[in-house]
């Protein structure tokens, strides 16, 4: 009996209707990025496991997928290894290479290696799958895309807010209403120092990065289970709980951190974002929300996650600031600054509210009914002049009935169908059906490319 085909739990198939939804995610996002002047990259869907480790934090290091060595991936490992069950030391001798986890550590490394090819700052964007040992979920997938736009080697705020109008550009273009949540991660390493707990930063940005998803009680707990002090976690609480506009938060942890040099120059960075802001006219609402952590170690500075108004969905986009995510293979205090738009839950989004426009899933515009070889030999010249027009088209294969070639048109959303029998032949025209009306008019060849384009 035959295997029952399968893919790997958190991957999936996508068929052509699926295909041309993601496209017309990926052409919109591509279309903006390029708007704003920057170039597209591509990097290996390997890397160096030496280049990944040690970039995400403990809990993005468990979720990397390894590659085990090519041929016989055992031979440098002794039967003591083996009996030690040591997992990082058996790790290092099985693998030397992993799928990216993101498209931001590669980066940085594509920077450093090509430094002297590129011009800084630079600005680049990137579309390409990424992979993580994740447990699937609604919206969280073991490999899914990520559309990637940085700028290094510019410390300008500006940067930031370039960054916040690109998100606005792409759901206005979308049809999805959201919201930027905006924080800093000198803000939280003020606050860290202001409540003694300087030395434990990122267990205590990690643990209150989860207060949407495990609440206040239990982010309380987790902290306490790291070592942070019952004092310092009681100091905390007013920070967790603070209300108001933007100007208002700001006022209230400015008072709470004043003595903390790093938290109240985060304090400056997010007042010049939020002043920049002021200039524009945007859909999107960015609020400042000082729980907001994102676990990455790298973050140095502002730190953004976007969210969906109308839907029930975790960050759709999120990024920041990261001030010398080069230095670690070796080139120093380039700083950086970019974000990832999800388009995989982008899709959930779109699909659960019904944005999808109707002609994101038309490829072709006309399918030519077969009926016999004399027809496909008039036809085919027409199809040929169409093409060089621009227009998609099609011929079906053979002269089947015409209620098998109509139910094809309809399964691929065709909205034209063109008929030729003897009596357009004979006089040299086409008639075109409009699948939707069902409208049929007599048209020539130059007719009929007008009426198609």
């Amino acid at each position: 009996m035959a295997q029952k085909p399968s893919i790997p739990k958190g991957t999936r198939d996508f068929g052509p209707e699926q295909m041309s939804k993601r496209n017309y995610i990926f052409d919109t996002i591509r279309s903006v990025f390029k708007l704003y002047g920057f170039q597209p990259i591509e990097t290996p869907a390997m890397e160096n496991l030496s280049t990944l480790m040690g970039k995400y934090g403990e809990e993005g290091d468990k979720l990397l997928f390894k590659v085990l060595n090519s041929g016989d991936f055992t031979k440098k490992i002794s039967d003591e290894d083996f009996a030690a069950r040591h997992i990082p030391k058996l790790t290092n001798k099985l693998s030397e290479k992993g799928l990216r986890y993101d498209l931001t550590v590669p980066f940085a490394r594509y920077v450093v290696q090509h430094r002297n090819e590129i011009t800084f700052p630079f600005k680049r964007f990137q579309i390409q799958p990424v992979w993580r040992a994740d447990r699937p979920q609604r919206g969280r997938y073991r490999e899914f895309f990520q559309c990637d736009v940085d700028v290094v080697g510019s410390d300008s705020l500006m940067n930031e807010v370039e960054l916040i109008q690109i998100v606005d550009e792409v759901y206005r273009r979308l049809g999805i209403r959201t919201v930027i949540k905006l924080n800093n991660r000198k803000v939280l390493a003020g606050i860290a120092e202001t409540i003694g707990a300087a030395d434990r930063m990122i267990d205590i940005t990690v643990a209150i990065d989860k207060l949407d998803k495990i609440g206040l009680e239990n982010v309380n707990k987790e902290l306490i289970e790291k070592g942070i002090s019952s004092e310092s976690v009681d100091k905390l609480q007013p920070i967790l709980k603070l209300s108001g506009s933007n100007q208002e938060k700001l006022s209230q942890i400015e008072e709470v951190i004043s003595n903390s040099e790093v938290g109240m120059k985060g304090v400056e960075e997010l007042r010049e974002i939020f002043d920049y802001l002021t200039m524009f006219d945007l859909d999107v609402e960015v609020e400042l929300d000082l729980t907001l952590a994102r676990g990455l170690n790298y973050y140095t500075g502002a730190i953004f996650e976007v969210k969906a108004k109308d839907a029930v969905m975790g960050s759709i986009t999120g990024g920041g600031r990261y001030d010398d995510l080069t230095g670690i293979f070796g080139l120093k205090d380039v700083s950086g600054v970019g974000i990832s738009f999800g388009a995989d839950r982008i899709y959930d989004v779109l699909e659960s509210l019904d944005l999808f426009p109707k002609d994101s899933l038309t490829s072709t515009k006309v399918l030519f009914v077969n009926f016999g070889k004399t027809e496909e030999k008039y036809c085919l010249p027409i199809l040929a002049s169409l093409r060089k027009e621009g227009v998609a088209c099609e011929i079906f294969g053979n002269s089947a009935k015409m209620k098998k070639q109509m139910s094809y048109a309809n399964s691929k959303n065709i909205p034209f169908v063109a008929l030729v029998g003897e009596s357009e032949m004979a006089e040299g025209k086409v008639t075109l059906k409009d699948m939707e009306s069902g409208e049929q008019k007599l048209v020539n060849v130059e007719e009929l490319i007008a009426a198609l384009k």
